[in-house]
């Protein structure tokens, strides 16, 4: 009776060791699966983000490069070059990578539009412009001064009506484009 009584132990023994490993790797397993940002599909999105954003900095170092060469040409043609490589930069990042690095990316792509304007590429630094706007929504980029990128160079471009702003008190731009748009103002009209 000891014997059958010890045997039934060691049995139930075995039993619950089997059933609680298989308790704790059920647990386990849901416990790795129910966090969002544990799981092996959140770790690969993040490994393409960071390789997205490795590849995005080493475009844009090399526009900003191109950039450095324009402004010590003087030339044009690399200063268009630049804002082509730096427009391409962006649109290799790709939508899923659009909320990283905003500021970083900002400041390249406003880059992109003062070189089209430097290249004398008017037209795209327009279009890149509203793209700036439309994709940056409710965001700036501030010079050294105080005044507002958007600001500015929507005056530079030409696409704020004149009229509109008064004698361009209520924009956010330097003091040395006001006088200057007003110079050329009133050159225009007398």
């Amino acid at each position: 009776m000891i014997s059958s009584l010890k045997r039934h132990k060691r049995r139930f023994s075995g039993i619950a060791a089997i059933g609680f490993t298989a308790l704790a790797l059920a647990a386990c397993n849901t416990s790795f699966s129910s966090q969002p940002d544990g799981g092996i599909e959140f770790r690969e999105n993040r490994h393409a983000e960071i390789t997205a954003m490795r590849e995005y900095r080493d475009c844009r170092d090399e526009a900003l490069v191109l950039d450095a060469k324009a402004r010590q040409a003087g030339s044009p043609a690399r200063y268009l070059a630049s804002a082509r490589m730096i427009e391409g930069c962006e649109a290799a990042l790709g939508p899923e990578s659009a909320r990283l690095a905003l500021e970083e990316r900002m400041r390249a792509y406003a880059l992109s539009i003062q070189n089209y304007f430097k290249g004398g590429d008017i037209a795209k630094a327009r279009d890149n412009l509203g793209k700036f706007k439309t994709h940056f929504a409710g965001s700036d980029l501030y010079y050294a001064d105080g005044a507002s990128f958007s600001d500015t160079m929507t005056l530079v471009l030409g696409e704020a009506d004149d009229a509109a702003l008064g004698e361009f008190s209520t924009v956010n731009v330097s003091p040395e484009l006001k006088a200057e748009l007003r110079r050329v103002r009133y050159w225009q009209r007398n």
